[in-house]
C-alpha cells in the first residue's frame, strides 16, 4: 500500500510533519505501508535524518511549490501544478498512490478531490466527517462538519449511509446506530430540513435509525453516527475543540475524559464520497496529529471503504 503524504501542509510543516512520520514508523511495524513524502527538499533537509532508520519505508517526491493556507483553492491548484497538494492528487489520479493526506489548504484539498479523483457515481455530494469524543472514551461520528452548509433531506440520508459504512468498515462497529441531530427527541420536531429527513431515515431499510438525538447526546453514546447539515456540524466541531483549548490549554485541567477532546489523537477528517481515500488534517497539526492522520488514511485504504461505497451506491442506481 502506498500513501501520499504532504509534508508541506500545516503551520508547523515540514518539521512537525516529518516528526509525525518518524512517530508513525516507530509505532507502526507493518512494512507493507510505504509512504510517498511530497515536499520541498531544501526545506525538509534539516529534519530528514530523523527518518534514516526507515529509509526503506518511504520515497521522497520533490515539489517546488506550496499552496498557502489563504490562497484561493481553484486558482492555486491551476497556477501551482508543482505544489505538494497538486502532486499528491496527481499520484492518486495516476493510481501511483492508494490514498493521500495533508494538513494544507482545506479548500485546495476539497477542490483537488472533486476534480481529480471525482465523486463516486450515485453520491450527490461528498461530505467530511469528524469523530466527536464520548464520555466512555470512544467517539461518535458527526457529518457533515463543514463543506455542505445548506442541505436537502436526500443529502442527509446519504451522509447517514456513508457514515454507517465508515464506522462499520473502518472501525468494526456492527449495525451502527444512526441519529438525526435535532432540538427534540420526538418525531416531527425541528426545522423543515429535520422534518423532511426524519421519515426518509425511518423508512430506510439499510440503516439502523434510532430517531432524533439532541445536543446533550453528542458527547454520550446514543448513536454511533449523527447526521446534520454542515453549518451546524461545524459549529459543534469548533465548540468541541474549544473545550480542550480552554480547560486543558488555558486552565491546565487534567482529566482522562478531557484528554479525548484533543483533536490530535484523531488525526484528520476523511472526505467521504470520492473515488480515493483523502484525509484532511488540521492546519495547526503537530507530530502526533500527523502520525494519526497517516494512520486513519491507512485504515480507510486497508478497509476498502471506497469499494464499499461504490458497491452500495451502484446498487441504488440500479434500483
Amino acid at each position: 500500500m502506498k500513501i501520499g503524504f504532504d509534508i508541506m501542509g500545516g503551520d508547523y510543516a515540514p518539521e512537525e510533519a516529518i516528526k509525525g512520520v518518524q512517530l508513525y514508523f516507530q509505532q507502526e511495524t507493518d512494512s507493507s505501508v510505504h509512504l510517498l513524502l511530497i515536499g520541498d527538499a531544501q526545506a525538509a533537509s534539516p529534519y530528514m535524518s530523523l527518518l534514516e532508520p526507515y529509509k526503506e519505508r518511504y520515497t521522497f517526491i520533490p515539489s517546488t511549490e506550496v499552496i498557502g493556507m489563504h490562497e484561493h483553492p481553484t486558482k492555486a491548484l491551476k497556477e501551482k501544478p508543482n505544489s505538494s497538494i497538486a502532486i499528491g492528487f496527481g499520484l492518486l489520479q495516476m493510481q501511483k498512490a492508494d490514498g493521500f493526506c495533508s494538513a494544507g489548504n482545506t479548500g485546495a484539498m476539497m477542490v483537488g478531490a472533486m476534480y481529480s479523483v471525482k465523486t463516486i457515481d450515485g453520491i450527490i455530494r461528498p461530505t467530511i466527517a469528524s469523530p466527536i469524543p464520548r464520555t466512555d472514551g470512544k467517539f461518535n461520528l458527526l457529518l457533515d462538519v463543514g463543506i455542505n452548509a445548506d442541505c436537502k433531506a436526500e443529502h442527509l440520508v446519504q451522509f447517514a449511509e456513508m457514515g454507517s459504512l465508515y464506522v462499520e468498515k473502518v472501525y468494526g462497529v456492527d449495525t451502527p446506530k444512526i441519529g438525526l441531530l435535532n432540538l427534540g427527541e420526538e418525531e416531527g420536531k425541528g426545522n423543515l430540513l429535520a422534518q423532511a429527513t426524519y421519515p426518509l431515515l425511518k423508512e430506510h431499510k439499510d440503516l439502523n435509525f434510532i430517531g432524533n438525538v439532541e445536543g446533550r447526546d453528542v458527547f454520550k453514546y446514543k448513536a454511533d453516527v449523527i447526521v446534520c447539515e454542515g453549518f451546524v456540524g461545524n459549529v459543534i466541531l469548533k465548540t468541541t475543540e474549544s473545550i480542550y483549548d480552554i480547560f486543558h490549554g488555558e486552565r491546565g485541567v487534567k482529566d482522562s475524559v478531557l484528554d479525548n477532546y484533543n483533536f490530535e489523537i484523531y488525526g484528520g477528517t476523511p472526505i467521504l464520497g470520492v473515488n480515493s481515500p483523502v484525509v484532511i488534517g488540521h492546519g495547526i497539526s503537530r507530530a502526533l496529529a500527523f502520525k494519526n492522520m497517516i494512520d486513519v488514511t491507512n485504515r480507510i485504504t486497508a478497509s476498502n471503504l471506497v469499494g464499499a461505497f461504490k458497491t452500495h451506491f451502484a446498487e441504488q442506481i440500479v434500483k
